[in-house]
């Protein structure tokens, strides 16, 4: 599906295209800790230590990196209060409410149909 370039830099969006800047957020968004990120915040602002305890297994350094990726692409805010100590707190933007419903499904697709697939047997040590 292409859809027409409403900036002028391109003649068209395709995904499929190489050079496509579609494909960086894809790449985004396609990403693990970035669905289950946005996902969190659907529920509301939160702090970075509220996120860090929901996504369990993530690191804080992937935390950051991806809150930082999603903050470039305008899909999520940070707003930092001057308090001590520094209160920083994340929320989604109208672009990343948008995203969040169609990664809201994925993710009901997944948890849905894991019983269904064909997962591999975790490693034996």
């Amino acid at each position: 599906m292409t859809t027409t370039c409403l900036s002028g830099q391109h003649a068209h969006h395709d995904v499929y295209a190489a050079q496509c800047p579609c494909r960086a957020l894809l790449d985004l968004l396609a990403n693990k800790w970035s669905a289950l990120a946005i996902g969190a915040l659907e529920e509301g602002p939160q702090r970075f230590g509220e996120l860090q305890r929901k996504l369990q297994g993530v690191s804080p350094k992937v935390l950051t990196q991806t809150l930082r990726r999603l903050e470039d692409f305008g899909i999520l805010d940070r707003t930092i209060y001057p308090a001590v100590p520094l209160h920083v707190e994340y929320t989604l933007t109208p672009l990343g409410q948008s995203a969040a419903i169609p990664l809201n499904a994925l993710r009901a697709w997944v948890e849905d149909n894991i019983d269904n697939t064909l997962t591999p047997e975790p490693a034996v040590q």
